[in-house]
């Protein structure tokens, strides 16, 4: 890696998180509804990627449902002492990814959170995430749960996803805010405003989806640079977040050795002014 590029991230000012680590929800069957078809595969993929330096698995109760937590336990529990996971709670599904919803009440996070801690194996979870705030749900409510597990000991340390600088905020009056996951990547960047608030503040920026997608000619110009440095578009595309911001966290997921192989190659990959401006007007003309 550019020795430019810091490699580690100190997530609540006490975890030490290696920036590339791993996101589990493609452990799971297609559709992520159910156990894979070769379910020592995802051990093989996890206790790879631990081997080779990740230390920070990031997951959630509703990938499976319930399926990618208990692969993760039966693979790395019991854990090495660095090995940090990060699960969320707050989506409820009935059938497949797209048959979901929103469920942050007390209640239904009580449940969720003892579940995971179960699946787990664990008596504290360092960093569970509010997988989305509830519009059903005064946010407040929500907050102020989380808040109460992390004082009861069953929570190092809180996350958001999918929100916005004000609701970031809101929840900083309850507990301290320690990771934001927001979609983000070279070609989609509406969040922008929420990574540099979460720069302004030492909250840990994880994109999900960092690729992209939807943007064929910007695609295409990808590509272009990505074959100029030899790397694969994907590789490109995880390169270009570590250099954008140093508290940016990544956790490309798959499924595949030779995938997480190249995930973690692309750390390796430099790149200097010249490609970091070409890329940065990908989202400028998009």
């Amino acid at each position: 890696m550019d020795t430019s590029i810091q490699s580690t991230f100190l997530l609540g000012g006490d975890l030490e998180i290696n920036r590339m680590g791993y996101g589990a929800m493609r452990i799971t069957a297609p559709d992520l509804f159910g156990m894979p078809e070769n379910p020592q595969n995802s051990i093989d993929v996890l206790r790879a990627a631990v081997e080779s330096g990740v230390n920070f698995i990031d997951t959630a109760d509703q990938y499976g449902p319930f399926v990618s937590e208990q692969l993760i336990a039966e693979a790395l529990h019991p854990y090495r002492e660095n090995v940090i996971i990060g699960t969320k709670g707050g989506l409820v599904r009935f059938g497949s990814w797209a048959d979901i919803n929103n469920d942050a009440s007390p209640q239904h996070l009580q449940d969720a959170l003892d579940g995971s801690l179960r699946r787990l194996k664990l008596e504290r979870i360092d960093l569970y995430q509010l997988h989305r705030i509830d519009p059903k749900v005064p946010a407040e409510i929500s907050f102020e749960f989380l808040a109460g597990a992390q004082q009861q000991g069953k929570i190092r340390h809180i996350g958001l996803s999918e929100v916005s600088v004000d609701e970031i905020k809101q929840a900083q009056q309850y507990f301290n805010v320690v990771s934001v996951q927001n979609r983000y990547s070279v070609m989609e960047r509406q969040w922008e405003s929420v990574l540099e608030y979460c720069q302004s503040q030492g909250i840990a920026f994880i994109p999900w989806f960092p690729i992209g997608g939807g943007m064929t000619l910007i695609k295409d110009r990808l590509q272009n640079v990505a074959d100029r440095k030899g790397v694969s578009m994907h590789q490109l595309a995880l390169s270009w977040l570590l250099n954008r911001a140093e508290n940016i966290l990544l956790i490309p997921g798959t499924s595949s050795l030779k995938h997480l192989k190249e995930n973690i190659d692309s750390q390796k990959i430099k790149l200097d002014e010249q490609d970091l401006n070409e890329l940065d007007t990908f989202a400028e003309n998009a």
